[in-house]
């Protein structure tokens, strides 16, 4: 079955009501371990990506991602294509919520015209590679003005087996209200969905922002690789 198929049968109600309350929500595993290996062979090939990062240059923290270029892989393009699809309905209702400007399309190629047409055109999907000691600092991918509000990590490896530590973490920031971490348990092949950068709370009077940041803890020991999947290109 391909990715694409088994993202539509992903329990989709109850993951908008997770992605709604809280700003994420995980979706158990999804990409075989055959489809694993693949990827985290891929971080090698060198034609496949368009840059490297070494996160230590910039104060990112530990450890080194790639972007991939243009044409994707197969095992990106799909998920990223299908995942958005079944998204933008719950980035629309965001949006409403908040009453921010027009609605974002049906279909991923419409909105990749979007982000074109500003100027944004380097893909973002990247793979992430972590060793012992590497960690990632909270931050929000945003690459431009343009910006899809969710994006998606696929775990790689087995935790516990394939590495210790190196778990997925999220703070919060609501308006007058100190911050508030979650740390999110992945198994090999599971992702967690989750917003990008700020997403709409219905108060007691009013609707409010909370602000969402993200990133790794340390890895203690093994190899941790991630598939990130953002759906708004880079300036």
């Amino acid at each position: 079955m391909r990715t694409q198929d088994r993202i539509a049968k992903l329990p989709w109600h109850r993951i908008t009501e997770e992605v709604d309350q809280r700003g994420w929500a995980t979706t158990g595993p999804l990409l075989t371990a055959a489809e694993r290996r693949e990827l985290v062979a891929a971080y090698d090939d060198d034609a496949r990506f368009r840059s490297t990062v070494v996160m230590a240059r910039h104060g990112f923290g530990l450890g080194e991602y790639r972007y991939f270029a243009y044409p994707l892989p197969e095992l990106v393009q799909g998920p990223r294509e299908a995942l958005y699809e079944r998204l933008a309905p719950i980035a629309n209702g965001w949006r409403e919520a908040l009453g921010i400007g027009e609605s974002y399309p049906e279909k991923h190629r419409d909105y990749l015209a979007l982000c074109h047409a500003a100027g944004q055109l380097r893909p973002t999907p990247l793979l992430l590679k972590y060793g012992p000691g590497d960690y990632n600092c909270l931050h929000q991918d945003l690459y431009g003005e343009v910006a899809f509000p969710l994006q998606a990590a696929f775990l790689l490896e087995e935790p516990e087996r394939d590495f210790t530590g190196g778990e997925f973490v999220l703070t919060e920031q609501r308006p007058r209200i100190q911050s508030r971490v979650n740390v999110v348990p992945l198994s090999a092949g599971e992702a967690v969905i989750f917003a990008v950068n700020q997403w709409p709370v219905q108060g007691t009077r009013s609707t409010y922002r909370v602000t969402m940041r993200h990133g790794v803890s340390p890895v203690r020991s093994g190899k941790r690789h991630t598939l990130g999947i953002i759906f708004h290109d880079a300036a």
